[in-house]
This record gives C-alpha cells, sequence and structure tokens, in this order.
C-alpha cells in the first residue's frame, strides 16, 4: 500500500522494494552517466529573437546543475542520485501544474464544466474574436485551441506549427531543447480541431485561470497542493517582465506555464517526487483528497487528436514514455530531460533531471524491479 512521506521521507532497499540490487544499482549509473549535452547555461536553449523580438528569453533564467533523479516506491525513496534538493528550471514540467490548479478551478465550482467556453466566464478580449470565442477549457488543457493572438508581447504564430507530434519525439526533443522550429506558420483551424505545442496558448490558459482565481497563482498553488503534501519552501514560479497584469487594482504577474521563454517552475527533485505522489495516489494525501479522483482520471484521458497526449500530461497510451511499464502510466515532462514519471499500477514514481535518455533510463530502472 502507497504510504505518503511527512516532513522528511523514509527509505526502503532496493531488495525490499522487489528490485535486483545489482541491476538497479546498474539503472541509477545509467542515469547518472546520462547527463544532456547541454552546458548550464540554459539561455542557449532558448529563443534569441531573430524571428521577432520578443521571441527571447523574457522572464528569469537561472543556471542548472547536473543530473539527479529518485525513485519512490509506495512512497519510499528506493535511491536517488544527484543533488536533490537544489531547485531547478523545469520548462514545460510547469504545464502540469498548471493543470493542477484548472483541476482546483474545476473542484471549487470556478469552472462549470471543461467543455465550458472560456470566454463565458474570462472577459478580458481575449476570447472575443470569431476564432476564440468558441474555445473551451478542454481545448486549452489539450493544446487544441487553435487560440488567435499576442499575448505579453509574444503572438501565437511564434509556435504556431511547432509540433511535437507524439510523447516519441518530445522525449527526443528534451535532449536539445524545445522542440523544432517553425518554418513558416500555418493557417488556423477551428478550435478543437488541431493539435499544437503552443506555449503562447499555454501562457493564456494561466493567465485565464488567474482571472478566475483573481490571486497569484503560485498562492493558490502553495495553498491547495505544494504545502498540503509537504514540499519544502524552495520552490517558486516566474513568469516575464512583461506578464504583469491588474487584478481588483493590483498588480499581479501572470506565471509562465511552459517556461519557453524563462521563468516557469523552479523545483527540486524531491519536491517533484511528491507532486508525482499525488497524481499517483489519484490526488489523495495523507487521507484528505486535493484532488478528486474524477481530476486525475481526466488527466489521464487520451485527446482525441493525440493519443499521447492528457491535459498537459504526457500518456503512456502506445509506450512512447515507456516499452516496460503499464498504458496507465504518465508523466509531466520538460525540455532538458526534465521528467516526473508516475505508473500508478507499480506504485512507482521516478523523477530525471538533466536527463538525455530519459525512455532508456526509465525503462533500466523498471526492468530492474520486474526482471528481478
Amino acid at each position: 500500500m502507497t504510504s505518503v512521506p511527512g516532513s522528511s521521507w523514509s527509505r526502503t532497499s532496493p531488495k525490499e522494494a522487489g528490485f535486483n540490487p545489482g541491476a538497479f544499482e546498474d539503472a541509477l549509473e545509467l542515469a547518472s552517466a546520462s547527463e544532456i549535452g547541454i552546458g548550464s547555461d540554459l539561455t542557449s536553449m532558448m529563443p534569441d529573437g531573430t524571428r521577432h523580438p520578443s521571441n527571447r528569453p523574457l522572464g528569469p533564467v537561472k543556471s542548472r546543475g547536473s543530473t539527479s533523479g529518485v525513485v519512490v516506491f509506495q512512497g519510499q525513496i528506493v535511491g536517488e542520485y544527484g543533488d536533490i534538493h537544489r531547485p531547478e528550471v523545469t520548462f514545460s514540467c510547469s504545464k502540469s501544474y498548471l493543470s493542477a490548479l484548472c483541476g482546483i478551478a474545476v473542484t471549487d465550482g470556478l469552472i462549470d464544466s471543461l467543455d465550458e467556453r472560456v470566454g463565458d466566464r474570462i472577459r478580458d478580449g481575449g476570447f472575443d474574436s470569431p476564432q476564440n470565442n468558441q474555445i473551451t477549457w478542454r481545448h486549452l488543457f489539450e493544446q487544441t485551441s487553435e487560440w488567435d493572438g499576442e499575448l505579453f508581447g509574444i503572438p501565437d504564430w511564434i509556435d504556431r506549427g511547432r509540433q511535437v507530434a507524439d510523447a516519441k519525439a518530445r522525449l527526443e526533443s528534451t535532449v536539445g531543447g524545445s522542440a523544432e522550429e517553425v518554418v513558416d506558420y500555418r493557417p488556423l483551424t477551428q478550435p478543437g480541431t488541431f493539435w499544437e505545442y503552443n506555449d503562447v496558448r499555454v501562457n493564456r490558459a494561466s493567465l485565464a485561470l488567474l482571472q478566475l482565481f483573481r490571486e497569484p497563482l503560485p498562492q493558490v498553488l502553495k495553498r491547495r497542493i505544494m504545502d498540503p503534501i509537504g514540499t519544502s519552501n524552495t520552490w517558486s514560479w516566474h513568469g516575464y517582465q512583461t506578464s504583469w497584469v491588474e487584478i481588483d487594482g493590483r498588480d499581479i504577474e501572470s506565471v509562465s506555464g511552459g517556461a519557453h521563454w524563462g521563468g516557469g517552475i523552479w523545483i527540486s527533485t524531491l519536491d517533484h517526487a511528491r507532486f508525482g505522489l499525488l497524481y499517483q495516489n489519484n490526488g489523495s494525501w495523507g487521507g484528505a483528497t486535493l484532488l478528486p479522483e474524477s481530476w486525475t482520471r481526466a488527466t489521464r484521458t487520451p485527446c482525441q487528436l493525440n493519443p499521447d497526449y492528457g491535459l498537459m500530461f504526457w500518456l503512456n497510451t502506445r509506450h512512447h514514455l515507456s516499452d516496460v511499464a503499464g498504458t496507465d502510466a504518465f508523466a509531466a515532462m520538460g525540455a532538458g530531460g526534465n521528467v516526473v514519471f508516475i505508473w500508478p499500477e507499480a506504485e512507482l514514481t521516478i523523477v530525471l533531471r538533466w536527463c538525455a535518455s530519459t525512455k532508456g533510463v526509465i525503462d533500466s530502472i523498471l526492468k530492474a524491479r520486474i526482471g528481478s
């Protein structure tokens, strides 16, 4: 039975957790050695402003540390490597935290249904046009919205055509940073008819949630998720120098949902693991329901236009995350080999940072247990 850690983690040996100790040690050594070929300066992974003046780092960026990771079975640490306490940039893993906040908005009745039109509640002009007024919350969080416009100085066409066809392509793209560059932006289609990995639209979803909650999203996340699951106080969530908006007479920073242009969530490997464990436990933590099971189930429901994607989580529907894990496995994923891999059936959560071969490392860890 999966437990949850208190203020400190309990540990178990690989043998007690059902792993072959030698094979497990080899898997962690492989993980530690599989560091991405990108230096500590992460701006090298970001746009340089060539295609548009605002297509450049607009939010804070910090240097990365060395590779690190942790394997958690039934809520106990089985193995670790590297500095698992150091907060790191996590790029598009930020999207999955944004998804959790959408779940809270649904739980609180701020959103009646994912199929409700965003413009029925958000009246800031961003959903008024004929192209945008049919967009639903599901479209935003499945990345099928086809939202058209400019946000915080960045036009949506910067990422229009930035396709990540499936989770395998996403895994491969994490080594070099963002997905393939856009050559020509394509014509828009109707909302809900085209899947696209577009960070401008993710940031539009973040701003929409801010309009609902009427307070900084990091405060909501801290109060409703991070404090209850016992994370450290070292994580932070950043926006851009251009993303301040006025809410009820206050200037509030709208945080970045994808960190394509800097910002996003900076968090330690261990705190990532707590977040993954919450989803492994279907939104429950120590007897309290932080996210309804219906929401975590919706999170893992494949998008009709991309079966490898749910509500800002990647899915193992076609075994692109892992050849070994079952189809119930899913993950938060970000550029640079940042992964929070969750396999509920096996009661396993694996966090990898700056890993050049995430699928290979995940499978080597899983084989050490299944093949023991």
